[in-house]
């Protein structure tokens, strides 16, 4: 529901009037977070590497979040400022950094920033470009920008930067020239599954490279309609390219296949996946359609795609029995059996510490109430977490309890309560 002031917006002029106000109210929120992190990293900054060595050994490091005579700040501060923001560890640790740039590299953008003659996104940009300059090049880079860098393009910003990278770091600037041809890539987005099994593909590839692979794909797709295949050509290229993985050119089915022992057969690499489904699904029954879920994506897919990719004649199917995940393990040891460990990962999917989105399947198992304590190796006892935010629980006054099979509640450092569930992350008032 609106609030009173955009009802009383009766004419054109008087909504124009209360946007541009609420415009001015958002940039100064962003500006005072702005400077609320660079605040935080002052309340945790480690000035030295020998101050930082006075920290307890094993536990939270020093990290540079920002370039070149930026202050250093402890470890896991991170987490918690992020947690604040509603923000993973790693988005938070991108925000604190951006703000410190600014704050000690940048300090006359900042200044722009802060008297909102600057929108902080911008001023982040810049922030990100320049946190690998060395101290002159950020320093050009604040001199040339600041008064001009609200109505310049980002390409123009980019290449200031660029200019200060040449003049101040040249030995950076050809290292960045000759690794250009690193760039090249060829992405296959596997976390990005459609319902129907389709995923997208993009690349940079050499010129050369590009043109072998487009005549190659042309040419299958041709043969692919010449056989009978009547569906569109952007369709027939799509199957072309799966032919190209599985070594099915038409050139070397016509000239027979290598034998099994014959050095030249390529063999394809081997692709593991985690798929979920259910009793009614397995069995076909009724003509409803029916969900599994991928592990390695983020997508379901339709059962009956994972019946055509069973189908396949390289794919190798193992079945593991159903887990009770009703269930509850108990054991007489520190160690996470594997039955305990596998009823954790299906249960929970991922770590468990506010907004972290890593598979659980490559966590560690963690005690919540620890093992030192007489805390018990079972399902009410254990959870993923990955190895970042294992370290800060076991590390730091990081602390969480399992009030269900998937419910967990955090309490930071600081205070803030945090609920994480099945549904996602929750803050607690």
């Amino acid at each position: 529901m609106a609030n009173g002031e955009l009802l009383d917006c009766d004419d054109a002029a008087a909504l124009l009037a209360f946007v541009r106000a609420r415009r001015t109210v958002a940039a100064r929120a962003e500006a005072d977070l702005l400077a609320s992190a660079v605040a935080w990293a002052a309340m945790h900054s480690t000035e030295s590497l020998d101050e930082a060595a006075s920290l307890v050994p094993g536990s939270q490091e020093p990290v540079a979040i920002a370039g070149e005579g930026a202050p250093l700040i402890s470890e896991f501060s991170v987490l918690e400022f992020a947690a604040a923001l509603g923000l993973s560890t790693d988005a938070g640790r991108i925000h604190l950094g951006d703000a410190v740039e600014l704050a000690h590299r940048l300090p006359n953008l900042y200044g722009r920033v802060q008297a909102l003659d600057l929108p902080v996104w911008k001023a982040r940009r810049i922030a990100k470009a320049t946190n690998d300059l060395p101290m002159e090049g950020a320093a050009y880079v604040d001199a040339h920008l600041h008064a001009v860098a609200h109505k310049v393009s980002i390409a123009q910003l980019d290449r200031t930067v660029e200019e200060a990278r040449v003049t101040y770091d040249p030995a950076e600037a050809r290292a960045r020239r000759e690794a250009a041809f690193e760039k090249r890539h060829f992405d296959i987005d596997r976390q990005q599954v459609s319902f129907d099994g389709t995923v997208d593909v993009h690349g940079t590839l050499d010129l050369a490279d590009a043109l072998d692979l487009e005549d190659a794909v042309a040419r299958r797709a041709r043969e692919l309609g010449q056989l009978g295949l009547d569906v569109p050509v952007d369709i027939r290229r799509s199957i072309a390219v799966g032919d190209l993985a599985r070594r099915q050119l038409s050139l070397e089915l016509n000239t027979g296949e290598p034998a099994a022992d014959d050095p030249r057969r390529k063999r394809p690499r081997q692709v593991l996946l985690h798929v979920h489904l259910s009793e009614a699904a397995l069995a076909g029954a009724g003509n409803e359609l029916h969900l599994a879920r991928v592990e390695e994506t983020r997508s379901f897919v339709s059962a009956e795609q994972v019946k055509t990719w069973c189908a396949n004649g390289d794919t190798q199917v193992v079945v593991k029995p159903v887990i009770d995940l009703a269930d509850h393990v108990h054991v007489d040891a520190y160690e996470t059996p594997d039955r305990l460990r596998e009823r954790q990962v299906l249960l929970q999917h991922s770590c468990v510490f506010p907004w972290c989105r890593k598979p659980a399947r490559r966590c560690d198992c963690d005690h919540i109430d620890p093992a030192a304590r007489g805390g018990p190796t079972c399902d009410c006892n254990i959870a993923p977490l990955c190895r970042r935010h294992h370290r800060a629980k076991t590390h730091t006054r990081w602390r969480y309890d399992k009030l269900d099979e998937t419910t967990f509640v955090w309490q930071s450092p600081n205070g803030l309560l945090i609920k994480r569930d099945h549904t996602g992350t929750t803050e607690l008032t």
